[in-house]
This record gives C-alpha cells, sequence and structure tokens, in this order.
C-alpha cells in the first residue's frame, strides 16, 4: 500500500532541477562552458510544465472522486426493449 499519493507535478519540477544541477556540475567539472543565464529557461520552464501537469492531475483525481461518490451509473432501459 502507497504512504502517500502520487504526484506528477512535483516529479516533473525535480526532474527539471535536477537537469539545471547536472548542467552546473558539467560546468564545473569542466565537461563543458555554461553561461550563468542558460539554466533560467530550464528552471522556469520545468517549474510551469509542472503547474501544469499539477493542475491536470488534481483535475482528474477531483473527477474520480464525483464519479466514486455517485456510484455506478444505473443502466437505461431502452423504448425497443
Amino acid at each position: 500500500m502507497l504512504r502517500h499519493e502520487f504526484q506528477p507535478g512535483r516529479l516533473v519540477a525535480g526532474a527539471f532541477l535536477a537537469l539545471a544541477g547536472a548542467v552546473y556540475a558539467g560546468d564545473a567539472g569542466g565537461l563543458w562552458e555554461t553561461p550563468w543565464f542558460a539554466v533560467i529557461p530550464v528552471v522556469i520552464g520545468g517549474l510551469c510544465l509542472a503547474g501544469a501537469v499539477g493542475v491536470l492531475s488534481r483535475g482528474i483525481r477531483r473527477r474520480r472522486a464525483v464519479a466514486a461518490q455517485k456510484g455506478p451509473a444505473e443502466p437505461r432501459l431502452d423504448a425497443s426493449g
């Protein structure tokens, strides 16, 4: 059993921040040269994408919760039979 619910927005944010850290680590290690401002679009883009994913997942969870409260749909009887 899960101890907490899966939050994909935080996963996306963490992945982009890890990418930013890897870019700066490569610069510090001398593998490549990175200007100081190069990581800003990566971080901002990652946070915006994480926010969008978070809003989307929250909407999906709300829709599922409402559907679970209503219960199973009642079968419709057709006029033909």
